[in-house]
């Protein structure tokens, strides 16, 4: 009785040895379409502004002199 197992699996190695790049080709894709949209939120995030027209920063981009009560001032 032949081994059914090696007579099944011989043919599907082979095939699945002939189908070349695809899958590293997938997972470059991947992580580069993940990794650009990392970086344009990484660079647009910069740019975001308050409702009245304000940067985080403080207005005209300005930080406040030191002693002085900022954004973001944990000893306000």
């Amino acid at each position: 009785m032949p081994d059914i197992a090696t007579t099944a699996v011989t043919p599907l190695l082979a095939a699945a040895s002939q189908q070349g790049p695809g899958a590293t080709l997938r997972i470059v894709l991947l992580v580069s379409i993940v990794g650009g949209a990392l970086l344009a939120w990484f660079l647009l995030r910069g740019y975001r502004s308050t409702d009245d027209g304000t940067t985080d920063a403080g207005p005209a981009g300005t930080t406040p002199a030191r002693g002085e009560n900022g954004p973001g001032d944990a000893n306000a």
